[in-house]
């Protein structure tokens, strides 16, 4: 009888597979999006099925919480033209092929190694030790082991984000942007001028030319 992880696991990846092909095929880029977030999905189940707990909640929280919520918003406030865009796809369809048979072959091999090395352990420290955390080992292995990349992988990150910024603020014409450092040095009276005006009676109103006409008859 089948365990009941592998039919988990064969049931996350057919819907994986699925919810890819769905990605490629959609007509409409918020659907494309949509089946993007249930790839992401069944990919954080595979992921929890492997015991790579902190892999799966990532994936979840950065990618399906923020990633993919932005490119919704970005895709609904864009007027993307979809005639366009599907002039040049099956142009390079068979580079595309090529390629995907290319990560087919590498994830074959990858996952096949194991029963021609036999150098490979058979079972990971997550199956023998029940006191084995897979988050506390990925924590101790980056700030030990890989500390040094880490802290290049933080620094082009925020490289990237400055350098964004500075593209989108460049000091356009039609860009309303702000300025801190006027803002600060504006004074209450650059703000604010009080002008002193005499005061203005206000004039009595003219009397109706009807009223006018009566009045010298009532008088003789």
């Amino acid at each position: 009888m089948m365990p009941f992880s592998t039919f988990m696991f064969y049931a996350f990846a057919v819907v994986l597979v699925f919810a890819a092909f769905g990605v490629i095929t959609a007509r409409n880029p918020v659907h494309a999006a949509l089946w993007l977030v249930l790839s992401f999905f069944n990919a954080a189940g595979i992921w929890m099925l492997l015991r790579a707990e902190f892999l799966a909640i990532s994936l979840v929280l950065v990618y399906v919480g923020a990633v993919m919520v932005l490119f919704l918003f970005v895709v609904m406030m864009m007027d993307i033209n979809l005639d366009k865009l599907r002039e040049g796809f099956w142009k390079n369809s068979k580079l595309g092929f090529l390629v995907g048979g290319l990560m087919l072959a590498e994830m074959a091999f990858v996952l096949m190694s194991p029963l021609f090395d036999s150098t490979a352990p058979a079972n990971s420290p997550a199956l023998t030790d029940p006191k084995y955390s897979n988050v506390k080992e990925l924590g101790r292995l980056i700030y030990t082991d890989y500390l040094f990349p880490f802290e290049v992988a933080a620094i082009i990150l925020l490289v990237a984000i400055v350098a964004a910024l500075a593209l989108t603020l460049r000091g356009r014409k039609d860009s309303k942007s702000q300025d801190p450092s006027k803002q600060v040095l504006v004074k209450s009276s650059d703000r604010l001028r009080i002008i002193k005006m005499a005061a203005v009676k206000e004039a009595p109103p003219a009397p109706e030319p009807a009223a006018a006409a009566a009045a010298p008859k009532e008088a003789k």
